[in-house]
């Protein structure tokens, strides 16, 4: 029982049930004992008046109902008694009540004597209408019971359901939160069982944001400091290699490290710039073919460069997307493939339509990803083949990380698969349909 609504209902309806049964069966009970001496009473009533009857003038049994019977007898002999009375005593001549049985029923029977006539007047009521006379009196007072039932606990689930609300508000609140919104819960007047929660929750937000922007900006400082010194080396390398024999291994061994640290300082301060949880930008409509042709237009030179074939395909597609974002996006993902696709090797960028929305994919004829490692490649730092990959082409692992986290700020998804050619791969990303109303205004690029 997952949810606490249907548990407080269900735990506050059995309990209730419960209780109305016990006190329902109790009060059967007294009721039953009750009718019990009302009826014992009016039969000796009954039996009181019968001892006013003139027995002389009795010429023969009298007539009455069916569920009642009586005899009157005197000095051992019976001088009246009802039609349906047996001959012999249906009592024994003792002050009081008892049961018997007799004509195929048991018989509630009380004996009085009549002082005043010196005779025994006994009767008797039967026992099963008296039950059913009960029962009946009794089941019109618990059937309003039984149908209330289904009532109160639909009265339980309103007033558990409103009593609820405040948890229900607050689960909202912290749904629709985005991935960069770390600002204070805005309940106001929470109710007391809330409070501390949202208190709690106030400033676990507040310690996360202030963690994160030290993070930020230790990264972000870190970086920068590092542009200095990495720019001086290779300043420095530079001068090096001019005093030095020309192709010289060692020198070269430099400036590739330096380009990986450079490499390095860029992607860690790209990843920060467009982490979603510091991520404020602006979205607006762009034209994705245009907008993809215009940066594969600024790539081209480094395809050119490896002899590769860079193709495009596609036609006009609208997503709603930080412009600045998309262009590092798209940028990693065509410089993943240059890297690791060969020379002369192929490249195709293509959109199209993904249900709804859009899609953009990226197809290279590298020596593609295994199966069980497309999910990794987006993990900071990772590496397929660990920091030697087998293409020797330089790189710290942040690139396609970078490219999950922009996707995510857009709220679509990316997907590896093997490419359309012999070998390579293919990264598929998958955008959100545009909503109704902010189609106006497109930037093609």
């Amino acid at each position: 029982m997952n949810s606490i609504r249907v548990f407080l209902v269900v735990v506050t309806l059995a309990v209730f049930t419960l209780f109305t049964f016990v006190a329902t069966l109790k009060g059967y009970q007294s009721s039953m004992e009750e009718a019990e001496r009302l009826f014992d009473k009016q039969l000796l009533e009954t039996a009181r008046l019968i001892a006013h009857l003139n027995t002389g003038e009795m010429t023969g049994n009298l007539d009455h109902d069916n569920d009642f019977t009586f005899q009157i007898w005197q000095e051992g002999a019976l001088k009246a008694s009802s039609f349906n009375a047996p001959p012999t005593p249906i009592g024994p001549p003792q002050s009081g009540f008892g049961f018997s049985n007799f004509n195929g029923y048991r018989w509630r029977t009380v004996a009085w004597f009549d002082e005043n006539n010196a005779r025994w007047i006994i009767a008797a009521e039967r026992v099963d209408l008296r039950y059913t006379l009960a029962e009946k009196v009794i089941r019109k007072s618990i059937v309003p019971v039984l149908i209330g039932l289904p009532i109160v606990g639909l009265l339980i689930w309103a007033i558990i359901t409103q009593g609820l609300k405040p948890l229900h508000q607050l689960a909202d609140e912290l749904g629709s939160k985005q991935p960069h919104d770390l600002s204070p819960l805005s309940i106001h007047t929470p109710r007391q069982e809330l409070e501390q929660i949202v208190d709690s929750t106030n400033g676990l937000l507040e310690r996360l944001e202030t963690s994160l922007l030290r993070e930020k900006q230790f990264a972000s400082d870190a970086a920068h400091e590092l542009r200095t010194p990495i720019s001086v080396l290779k300043v420095q390398l530079h001068n090096l290699a001019r005093e030095l024999p020309e192709n010289d291994e060692g020198i070269a061994e430099l400036n590739l490290t330096a380009q990986r640290l450079e490499h390095l300082v860029e992607q860690i301060l790209d990843l920060y710039r467009n982490s979603p949880d510091q991520f404020h930008a602006t979205f607006e409509p762009i034209e994705l073919a245009a907008f993809t042709q215009e940066i594969l237009a600024r790539e081209h030179d480094g395809f050119h460069a490896r002899n590769q074939v860079l193709e495009f395909q596609g036609s006009r597609r609208v997503i709603l997307g930080d412009r600045f974002a998309l262009t590092t996006m798209i940028r990693n993902l065509l410089s993943n493939a240059n890297k690791y696709t060969p020379a002369g090797g192929q490249v195709l960028v293509s959109i199209d339509q993904a249900g709804p929305g859009a899609a953009l994919t990226i197809e290279d004829s590298g020596p593609g990803i295994p199966e069980n490692q497309r999910k990794s490649v987006f993990e900071r730092f990772y590496r397929v083949g660990g920091d030697r990959h087998e293409s020797g082409q330089p790189g710290c692992g942040l690139g396609l990380a970078i490219v999950k986290h922009i996707i995510e700020l857009h709220n679509g998804s990316i997907t590896v698969a093997a490419s359309r050619f012999a070998t390579g791969a293919a990264f598929r990303v998958n955008f959100p349909p545009v909503p109704s109303g902010q189609v106006a205004g497109i930037h093609d690029i």
